[in-house]
Formats: C-alpha cells, sequence, structure tokens
C-alpha cells in the first residue's frame, strides 16, 4: 500500500545533543517535539551519522589543523569537526529519550572516510545515494516532513535534496535546532530551505 507522507529524522543522536562531541545548543529540545510527530506518521525514517573512527572531517585527522578550518577534502570544501557519531560509540546512538522504537527505518551516512554526508539522501559530493529517496519511492512516499539536527547543516541539506527529488517537504520550525558556527547560520539556512520550496512550519 502506497504511503503518501514520511517523516523523515535527521541525526537525532548523542553527540549532537548538550554535553555530546559535537552539541548543538538546545539540541535536546527537538526529542519531545519529534516523539509527539512520530505518532502522526506510518513511516517514520531515520538518518543516523555513522563515522569510521578516522574520518577525514575529524580535524584530529589534520595534525596542526583545528575545529571549524576549511579544507579542500577530494575537491569539496570541508568543514573540520571534533571526532562525532563514531560507529559503535555512545555518542552514535540515538539519543536518549527518543521513542526509537517507533521509528520504521534507519539509514547510515558518513560511511566512507574519505567524504562526509550532511544530507540524508546523498553524500556532500553527490557522488552515491543513501537508498533514502529509493526507499520513499518503493512506498509511494510524496510528501516529507523533516526535524533534527542540525538546522545548517544536515537538516538543511536533507531539505534540499528533498525539494530537488520533488518531494513536497516540510520543515518542522520547533523540530529543528542549529550549531551557529556563525551568528545567525540558523536562520541563513531556513531562508534557504523556503527558498528551495519547503514549506516551514509549527506541529
Amino acid at each position: 500500500m502506497d504511503i503518501m507522507e514520511a517523516l523523515i529524522l535527521v541525526d537525532v543522536q548523542n553527540d549532537f545533543l548538550p554535553g555530546g562531541a559535537l552539541a548543538v545548543p538546545e539540541g535536546d529540545q527537538v526529542i519531545p517535539v519529534i516523539n509527539d510527530l512520530m505518532s502522526r506518521f506510518e513511516l517514520v525514517v531515520a538518518t543516523r551519522d555513522w563515522h569510521p573512527a578516522d574520518h577525514l572531517s575529524f580535524a584530529s585527522q589534520h595534525p596542526g589543523r583545528k575545529v571549524g578550518e576549511i579544507i579542500d577534502l577530494d575537491g569539496l570544501e570541508q568543514i573540520l569537526w571534533p571526532d562525532h557519531c563514531v560507529q559503535g560509540t555512545e555518542g552514535a546512538a540515538f539519543a536518549e529519550g527518543l521513542n526509537a522504537d517507533d521509528i520504521h527505518h534507519v539509514l547510515y551516512k558518513g560511511t566512507d572516510r574519505r567524504i562526509d554526508s550532511y544530507s540524508g539522501f546523498f553524500d556532500n559530493g553527490h557522488r552515491k545515494a543513501t537508498g533514502l529517496a529509493d526507499l520513499l519511492d518503493d512506498r509511494g512516499v510524496k510528501q516529507v516532513t523533516i526535524a533534527g539536527l542540525a538546522t545548517d547543516y544536515c537538516v538543511k541539506f536533507t531539505v534540499l535534496d528533498a525539494c530537488r527529488l520533488g518531494y513536497e517537504t516540510r520543515v518542522v520550525r520547533d523540530g529543528i535546532r542549529a550549531v551557529n558556527l556563525n551568528p545567525g547560520d540558523g536562520d541563513k539556512a531556513i531562508d534557504e530551505m523556503r527558498e528551495a520550496g519547503a514549506q516551514v512550519v509549527e506541529m
């Protein structure tokens, strides 16, 4: 049976919560919103950052470089991050308090050490797909609602790809939070998502 709508949860993982390795301010506040949302959808898909320990987006892999610096990585601009969401670690686990039993499918991203993957659909170079679009299309999904972390990176790029792929796309404003490496990044990301055709809603 076709399911017209799906909820996509982006990277609701311990390392992105306050106290985590790459903490998003107020990141924990999305959890009750998301838990409430999950009961409204027949299909709930979650993405999970799942990096090898030697991932080249980590500043620790580049001696003399610092978190926040930008390098060229295989022809793509790459922000250097603290080590985070390393495969099998507590930091990579779904956030405590998230009703993970209500998630129907989990898609892993960022598994190739040579390329980062912000979007839930593709890596940052659009070189490989994660399988998310195939999963949605197999179930006849036309509309996606997106929430999670972080507004200015993985949420934004997931939303932009969803719009490009032709899904009617909604972003849950109260179910996202921004890193804000630079002041205002979150607000700029929301503007970009709207310009791409996404509807920003309160649920």
